[in-house]
């Protein structure tokens, strides 16, 4: 599974990065997570709005800071 934070390294960034290490270390979940701070980088995703999660190449959540359980969630189906 390949997961990407997107987010040019404001603190909701940082924190949405600490929770998915955290929810994937915590479910024993086998993922590669990278960082994405290049705003040229997030802009050809699509994106606008950070911070980002994207899952496998899907964007899964933009724009606002989620939960651990969410996070959890939001990985599991993708």
């Amino acid at each position: 599974m390949e997961i990407k934070i997107l987010g040019t390294g404001c603190a909701k960034c940082k924190t949405l990065e600490k929770l998915t290490r955290d929810v994937v270390a915590e479910n024993n979940i086998n993922a590669n997570i990278t960082k994405v701070e290049d705003i040229m980088d997030i802009m050809k995703m699509g994106v606008m709005a950070t911070p980002a999660l994207v899952v496998d190449g899907k964007i899964v959540m933009k724009g606002r800071l989620p939960s651990s359980d969410e996070i959890k969630q939001m990985i599991l189906n993708a």
